[in-house]
């Protein structure tokens, strides 16, 4: 496989050669694997909604797209100066950079945390500002949540399961969000970042996100939300559906974990799983069978691999499978490459069988 600079740069003047072409509108789950202590302890992950065709004028107001524009991404967020939802433009929210040819080949939580900030300090000072003076540290970047809003693919793999998606569905979405209050209200159980993602894509689809009483106990997750959209579109083979994946970003930044649903963290952990059997044998029965029954839904083994949701890096079909090339960290300088089995399905003449192209440029809207 191509390495991933050189990729991008191809990905760049791809998008030129397309010039005119307007992709059709369509609205896509991000499913964002979990990291770190949290992730480990709560492996459910996080939700957010991509809309290629809807912009962010700022992260609290959107517009339709114009011709170039790949679109925003909108989530809902825990204590980010109050609001309930943010949208950030596509390339930023996934790598803190305003242009995909800025992306980096390897990062480290130095070169992410740089990024991050300086991003921050171009366009996000109003949400996430610096700390005051006579405070210590003044000056510096915040602490708390903002970081959520600006290179996700540093700290996690994301799937993404994508619908198709109308202009008269996009303005309808904007004009509810624009119009409505946006005040925060996170609960972790009840109000979180995937029932943001049912209720959003219930407004283009009605009924067709659920919560899963059975298996989730009624949380709604992330997973429970790519399994509703993915039962929808099967019943509804007159909508294009497709998945793809987004990498993390090769480095030494600790990778992300597998994500769960709430039943199934219970069953697939020892440590939760044991004491209850021990407590209530009866309970444990429950749970595996619940599991069993309804609760299984894997990640797309097939989903396409793409650096920008539209762009796919192939590989040559008279080839066996390959790794991406190893190279040297800019701020490490050490050797990284993805996994292996990120590797990206083609047709016969070398693209991607489901996935179309960026709308002409990538041009990111200054906010």
């Amino acid at each position: 496989m191509r390495e991933l600079r050189i990729g991008l740069t191809i990905l760049a003047v791809a998008i030129s050669a397309i010039g005119g072409l307007r992709a059709r509108a369509d609205a896509a789950l991000l499913m964002e694997e979990p990291y770190g202590e949290f992730g480990a302890f709560n492996p459910t992950g996080h939700a957010a909604i991509y809309l290629n065709h809807v912009c962010a004028a700022s992260p609290t107001r959107l517009r339709p797209c114009s011709l170039g524009e790949p679109g925003a991404v909108i989530s809902r967020y825990h204590k980010i100066d109050g609001y309930d939802w943010l949208a950030i433009p596509l390339v930023p929210y996934l790598y803190a950079v305003e242009r995909v040819e800025d992306v980096p080949a390897t990062a480290d939580s130095a070169l992410e945390a740089s990024l991050r900030n300086s991003y921050r300090r171009a366009h996000l000072l109003a949400y996430a500002p610096d700390i005051p003076e006579g405070k210590k540290n003044a000056g510096e970047a915040p602490g708390g949540e903002w970081t959520q809003l600006i290179g996700a693919s540093y700290d996690r793999r994301i799937y993404g399961f994508q619908i198709q998606t109308t202009a008269d569905e996009d303005m309808q979405f904007m004009n509810r969000y624009n119009d409505s209050r946006n005040e925060g209200h996170f609960n972790l159980l009840f109000h979180n970042c995937a029932d943001f993602s049912r209720t959003l894509l219930n407004v283009y689809y009605p009924h067709s996100i659920h919560r899963n009483f059975f298996v989730d106990l009624g949380i709604t997750t992330p997973k429970q939300v790519a399994r509703s959209l993915t039962k929808y579109a099967d019943r509804h083979p007159e909508l294009t559906f497709s998945t793809f994946m987004i990498p993390q970003v090769p480095g030494t930044i600790k990778r992300s974990h597998p994500i769960d649903g709430v039943l199934e963290s219970v069953v697939k952990s020892k440590k939760y799983v044991v004491p209850i059997a021990v407590l209530s044998p009866e309970v444990a029965a429950g749970f595996v069978v619940a599991y069993l029954t309804d609760g299984r839904f894997k990640a797309p083994k097939d989903a396409t691999v793409e650096i920008v949701p539209g762009d796919t890096l192939t590989k040559a079909t008279d080839s066996a499978p390959e790794t991406m090339t190893p190279t040297p960290s800019a701020a490490t300088g050490t050797n990284t490459a993805p996994p292996a089995s990120e590797s990206v399905p083609v047709n016969a003449q070398g693209t991607s069988p489901n996935r179309r192209p960026l709308p002409a440029t990538t041009t990111v809207p200054q906010l």
